[in-house]
């Protein structure tokens, strides 16, 4: 069923939302200080690409330091934004039953967007 599903949030725009984080992510490696952060936009690629059967944990180094001051820079420099968009889109997808899955894959790519450091993506 997952993989169904997987093929599904594929054609109605899953592609889409991955390819576009590939590309933020390129141009975010451009430069030294931005190869952290296009890693994370990677991770939420990933998830993106196929993200029934996954789901995001915390890792045990998420309580880190420096984990904590990358994330607070995500947060300031766009990551509010992405958690926001993937939060109105899983709301409008929950009004009906149907997209009930597809909302709940958006609300895990939110909390993943908000901050992505330290978080791991494991397949269950």
């Amino acid at each position: 069923m997952g993989c169904l599903m997987n093929i599904l949030w594929l054609v109605f725009g899953g592609i889409f939302t991955a390819i576009e984080y590939v590309m933020s992510s390129l141009l975010m490696m451009i430069t030294i200080v931005g190869i952290p952060f296009g890693i994370q936009t990677l991770k939420m690629a990933g998830l993106a690409l196929w993200p029934f059967g996954k789901e995001v944990r915390s890792g045990e180094r998420a309580s880190g330091c420096l984990y904590v001051l990358m994330n607070v820079v995500w947060i300031l420099f766009g990551g509010i934004w992405i958690c926001l968009s993937h939060l109105c889109f899983g709301a409008f997808l929950c009004i009906t039953i149907i997209g009930i899955p597809f909302g709940l894959q958006h609300f895990k790519l939110a909390s993943l967007a908000l901050a992505p450091f330290g978080k791991d993506i494991v397949t269950i």
